[in-house]
């Protein structure tokens, strides 16, 4: 059973924006942990940003505030808004639950492509 479902990745240009959606399964979404990590082509994944389940936020300091962490708990889904996007943006992009630490799902990952 899939768990985690990211959608909303793209084609943008330099300096547009993208909103990516995770919708989770309940069982793995409140009282946990949120996060969204990357991977660039030849690259290994990293971190890029983390919700903990009373909703203070975090962010890989490669984002320089231009990326947003958000959860919808109604709708069981986590969002990343992303802003200013750059080349060096360009990568699959996953989303993660984790209890507390641990990470217990990820997503199959949405493409984001920045390119003029």
């Amino acid at each position: 059973q899939v768990q985690l479902v990211e959608s909303g990745g793209g084609l943008v240009q330099p300096g547009g924006s993208l909103r990516l959606s995770c919708v989770a399964s309940a069982c793995i979404f409140t009282g946990y942990a949120m996060g969204w990590y990357r991977q660039a082509p030849g690259k290994q994944r990293e971190w890029v940003a983390a919700m903990t389940s009373v909703n203070s936020t975090t962010y890989a300091d490669f984002v320089e505030g231009r990326f947003t962490i958000s959860r919808d708990s109604a709708k069981n889904t986590v969002y990343l808004e992303m802003n200013n996007l750059k080349p060096k943006d360009t990568a699959v992009y996953y989303c993660s639950s984790h209890w507390p630490l641990l990470p217990v799902s990820w997503g199959q990952g949405a493409q984001v492509t920045v390119s003029s």
